[in-house]
């Protein structure tokens, strides 16, 4: 049997997973003690079980003892697999160490997640200088493509869109929805100052005008990048972009400065916002097939049981 375990803020989808997967739904109770450890107890039987651990890792600092812990614990208790469902999936933009002495940290969190998980399954990672999870990553890594929903919400919502893809980083993105909606699209460039200083340059568009533009990214974080990009849209003579995004990591405060630049702000629901308009359950789902059993000592196991 699969037994779905949502970690705290990630019930709903859950719920969903659930659903679509016939599966059950796993209790956990975990609080801070008062000195700040963290308290995590399975109350569901794990014993034999395929097990998956239902945690989107946006702000992972927060969470990642919590989630190894409970990892941990089912390993302990007998759990015949162990996978982690992270619909965003934290750390994988510091890809390498651009000034001496800097922490690589993308491959210091797959080796903490490889270390405990025997499956993972996430959508639209930041794979930048990376080919592929598998490249960091030591377990059985399933990396989702999001441009199919988000492309048919595109497809049932605006009409003429001109899909823009607001730095060549995008381009991967805004390309393969593109050709699922049957729409243009262009990439801009980038010229970034700092975190929240960016300016864009829109490349020529004349032969689109009359068009819906429709900035298309795989992560919104401050939202300058999107911002400068549908400042530049507007200065070239289109209305207000309508701006799609994979993940939503935006704080309220950069999301209000964001919608005052562009007609709609929309997200999938990878991590909980008030901008959520596409799931990613359905998606989610076709990818789960219960694991073999892990390939793992059984002394391991034993050593766990003890």
């Amino acid at each position: 049997m699969t037994i779905i375990f949502p970690l705290p803020g990630n019930e709903a989808m859950g719920r969903r997973l659930a659903q679509l997967l016939d599966a059950g739904i796993g209790a956990l109770e975990t609080r801070r003690f008062p000195d700040g450890e963290t308290y995590v107890r399975l109350i569901d039987d794990v014993t034999d079980q395929d097990i998956a651990l239902l945690c989107t890792l946006a702000e992972p600092d927060d969470q990642i003892l919590r989630l190894l812990f409970a990892a941990d614990t089912a390993r302990d208790l007998g759990a015949r697999s162990l996978t982690l469902i992270a619909p965003y999936l934290a750390y994988m933009r510091q890809d390498r160490r651009f000034r001496r002495g800097e922490a690589i940290t993308s491959r210091s969190f797959a080796r903490l997640l490889s270390g405990s998980f025997d499956r993972l399954i996430t959508v639209s990672p930041h794979l930048h200088r990376y080919a592929s999870l598998s490249e960091i990553y030591q377990l059985d890594a399933v990396a989702l493509d999001a441009a199919a929903p988000i492309a048919a919400w595109i497809t049932a919502q605006v009409e003429a869109p001109l899909l823009i893809g607001p730095d060549r980083e995008s381009e991967q993105w805004v390309a393969s929805v593109a050709q699922l909606v049957g729409a243009p699209y262009a990439v801009a460039t980038k010229l970034r100052h700092g975190d929240r200083s960016v300016a864009v340059q829109m490349p020529p568009l004349q032969g689109h005008r009359g068009r819906q533009p429709v900035l298309v990214d795989d992560v919104i974080s401050s939202g300058a990048t999107l911002r400068s990009a549908a400042t530049a849209l507007r200065a070239a003579g289109f209305r207000k972009p309508i701006c799609v995004a994979v993940h939503g990591l935006q704080s309220e405060r950069d999301a209000t400065r964001l919608r005052d630049e562009v007609d709609r702000l929309v997200t999938t629901d990878s991590i909980p916002n008030d901008f959520e308009a596409i799931g990613l359950a359905p998606l989610l789902a076709s990818a789960w097939a219960v694991p073999a059993m892990p390939a793992r000592p059984e002394r391991y196991h034993a050593e766990c049981r003890r």
